[in-house]
């Protein structure tokens, strides 16, 4: 039988895994599972991966006074990330 995990070890397994340079998009999805399971926020950690392919995020970079966009290498698309 699978052991569930807590709120706080969900939390650790999240971060260890950011902490990894390179990681792929059917890793991204159990990790995003796992946070909505558990209600984890993702915070910063939304901006290391594409939101529409899940892929590392890597491309071209364009800034404005209020958001940073992000064009992904792997599909094209443009994440737009705001600018505290």
């Amino acid at each position: 039988m699978k052991k569930s995990l807590s709120k706080t070890e969900a939390k650790k397994v999240i971060d260890y895994f950011f902490q990894q340079p390179s990681f792929s998009s059917h890793e991204v999805k159990a990790i995003r599972r796992l946070a909505m399971k558990h209600r984890i926020k993702l915070g910063k950690y939304r901006q290391l991966f594409c939101k529409k392919c899940l892929s590392q995020l890597k491309g071209k970079i364009r800034v404005t006074k209020t958001h940073k966009t992000v064009e992904c290498s792997a599909c094209g698309f443009k994440n737009k990330i705001k600018l505290s």
